[in-house]
């Protein structure tokens, strides 16, 4: 059975091709087939949600239910790129659940400073890592309910 609701996509920013395979495989194998977008660095994430760059002239009245967001991204980090989207209306209260690797516990700070609505260490096992992406995707698009546009 897949879990899909209409017209909710998901926004992936992550550089670490691995990472990017391990989250698109983990969100198929649990069976939510919702549309994952891929932002491989903290510029084209921007881009695609404010109509910039390769993404001019994308409708961007159409968001991402929720944006999983890496902080380490090349050309513009993720912290800038939640700072950036919070300090926009448009994009104010879209959803930003930070998925990293970083133990920092400044990075931690930093991103609920910036306004993340979650902050999720990457687990190494691939086991570990698929259970957190299906937990995420069935919060995310099934459970949580967002803010109108």
């Amino acid at each position: 059975m897949n879990v899909t609701a209409s017209n909710k996509s998901i926004l992936l920013v992550e550089d670490n091709p691995d990472d990017e395979a391990l989250a698109i495989r983990a969100l198929k194998r649990h069976h939510i087939a919702n549309e994952i977008v891929v932002a491989h660095d903290g510029v084209e994430a921007l881009d695609y949600l404010f109509g910039t760059g390769i993404y001019i002239g994308r409708d961007i009245s159409i968001k991402p239910t929720v944006v999983l967001l890496d902080l380490k991204l090349p050309r513009i980090d993720g912290l800038e790129v939640l700072r950036r989207l919070r300090e926009d209306e448009r994009t104010k209260l879209l959803p930003v659940v930070v998925l990293t690797t970083s133990n920092e516990e400044q990075d931690l700070l930093s991103s609920y400073s910036l306004g993340c609505n979650s902050y999720i260490r990457k687990p190494v096992d691939f086991i570990q890592f698929s259970d957190a992406i299906r937990q995420l995707g069935m919060y995310w698009l099934l459970m949580n309910e967002v803010p109108p546009t």
